[in-house]
């Protein structure tokens, strides 16, 4: 049976399509499985991030793109939930601030990346700049760039410079040290309906709705054509994207963390060997603690 990595990973040698991957797989698994499964993957995640942490060599950034209620928020509250919160940072990304908007796209994500030794958490990311803005092409204009006056100037040519950017950003974030994850949770039209209700009819869950995904929802097929580009554009192996069925919200939670696990490991972090100097100096500070100094 193939891993996570293999069977989720999309691969520049072939172009991703969307209706090539089901939003209701979950393979073999069964729900009963799912909370098992993911304690054992969330206290294998913090030891692997500790690691990480006590050698504060490199860093880790996970991106996370969808649909509206596909479960990013979700995501991040239970499969990240076994990380040190003083090593984690999260940011979720709303529309740009005027600050912002006075920058280059890119400007503020950049600002946002982890630390050394620490785990960045990107709900939404620089990835809206050709995903949202290629369906909203006049957002483009408030960021009053040269030669971009009107739409008429938003080409083929302008996207295809955006992901170039983006290429070249997540090459030089990847070479000094910054491994990077990109989720892409793949929800059903379907099943979206079904938690958009949900969202409508339990009080708890009314703030998450508003009225606006109603009309993003009328744009479907042209968002799914935005992820299409975006990701055959952009997946490379310092940056790889991966394509997560998201109908089944305790499927998915397992599939990304053991993909994050995948990833840690594959850091192949060790921790530095103490010398016969140190080892001799914990020794004595021990005897001290134990004869009660």
């Amino acid at each position: 049976m193939p891993t996570f990595i293999e069977r989720f990973k999309i691969s520049k040698a072939e172009p991703f399509r969307i209706k090539d991957h089901d939003p209701g797989f979950s393979g073999d698994f069964k729900k009963e499985m799912a909370v098992q499964m993911l304690d054992e993957l969330r206290d294998e995640m913090a030891m692997l991030q500790e690691e990480m942490y006590a050698l504060n060599r490199n860093a880790l950034l996970i991106i996370f793109q969808a649909m509206d209620a596909a479960g990013k928020d979700s995501m991040i509250k239970h499969a990240m939930s076994g990380l040190n919160p003083q090593g984690c940072q999260v940011f979720s990304f709303k529309q740009p601030s005027l600050e912002e908007l006075n920058h280059d796209f890119i400007w503020r994500h950049s600002s946002a990346l982890p630390e050394r030794g620490k785990v960045g958490i990107h709900n939404r990311s620089h990835y809206e700049n050709v995903l949202v803005c290629k369906v909203h092409p006049e957002y483009i204009l408030n960021e009053r760039i040269a030669g971009v006056e009107s739409l008429k100037g938003i080409k083929a040519t302008f996207w295809e410079s955006r992901y170039e950017s983006i290429r070249n950003f997540e090459k030089h974030v990847h070479e000094n040290g910054t491994h990077i994850l990109k989720f892409f949770l793949n929800v059903s039209k379907e099943e979206q309906k079904k938690r958009f209700l949900e969202r409508i009819d339990q009080p708890l869950k009314n703030w998450k709705f508003s009225s606006a995904d109603i009309v993003e929802r009328a744009k479907w097929e042209e968002y799914m054509l935005a992820y299409e580009d975006a990701i055959n554009a952009t997946t490379e192996a310092y940056a790889p994207w991966y394509v997560i069925p998201a109908d089944k919200k305790w499927f998915s939670r397992i599939a990304v963390s053991r993909i994050i696990v995948d990833t840690f490991k594959e850091m192949n972090m060790k921790l530095p060997k103490l010398s016969a100097a140190e080892k001799a100096k914990l020794e004595a500070c021990k005897k001290r603690l134990l004869e009660g100094e």
